[in-house]
């Protein structure tokens, strides 16, 4: 019996799709005029102490009151380069489609002026959009920031494939494992830990390839015996 591809249902082929782009760009030489980067943001509960916690001791731990106060919530986005093992951290108190429209013009200009396209890997999270750039800057604006990015999302269930994701978890176990009362106090938190990371050139060590996937998630691929 011959065998051959089929088309696969829906669902699964747009995994598929997403999967293999981001994984096909994955495997790109490093060219400083198309950097590539992986984008991904989390959001940070402030809490605030009620009572001075009882420091560590001899015996004891850190000993804190199981009330705290709300002061609300900051989202943090991570711009990771992965090839550079770069990470840039910007905090905002919103997460909205303008929030984010202003953090990829950071991207653009202040970090990468001089690059051609920037490739980034996203979510496709629906302020994750060029669209935003047009709800946030004049047309002219927003045509000449849409030109600079080539866009690679994430499949629906495979946000694990974003290397920027890796990072924030890395992030908030090292950093932000804590009670932090303001936005003023996890800058400062955040910005001392991309420093740390960022000296010592701290990559992802990236193995999951395509021929792994067509392996491991081979479910993904029906075949049809003809």
């Amino acid at each position: 019996m011959k065998e051959q591809w089929c088309i696969p249902p829906k669902e699964d082929a747009a995994f598929v799709c997403n999967m293999e782009d981001v994984l096909e760009v994955y495997t790109r030489p490093y060219d400083p005029k198309r950097p590539l980067i992986c984008m991904d943001e989390m959001p940070k509960q402030l809490l605030a102490e009620v009572r001075e916690p009882l420091g560590v001791q001899p015996g004891y731990p850190l000993r804190e009151d199981y009330q705290y106060q709300r002061n609300g919530v900051a989202d943090l986005f991570m711009l990771f380069e992965p090839l550079q093992g770069k990470r840039y951290l910007q905090v905002t108190r919103q997460r909205r489609r303008i929030e984010w429209a202003q953090v990829m013009k950071y991207l653009a200009d202040e970090l990468y002026p001089e690059a051609e396209i920037i490739g980034v890997v996203m979510d496709n999270l629906n302020t994750h959009t060029p669209a935003a750039f047009y709800q946030t800057y004049e047309p002219e604006e927003a045509r000449r920031l849409t030109k600079r990015f080539e866009f690679h999302f994430t499949p629906k269930h495979g946000s694990w494939l974003n290397m920027a994701e890796i990072e924030l978890s890395v992030l908030a176990r090292q950093c932000l494992d804590r009670r932090l009362p303001d936005i003023e106090t996890i800058y400062q938190e955040v910005q001392a830990w991309q420093d740390q990371r960022n000296s010592q050139v701290v990559k992802v060590q990236w193995q999951f390839t395509t021929a792994d996937a067509r392996i491991k998630l081979k479910h993904l691929y029906p075949r049809i015996q003809v």
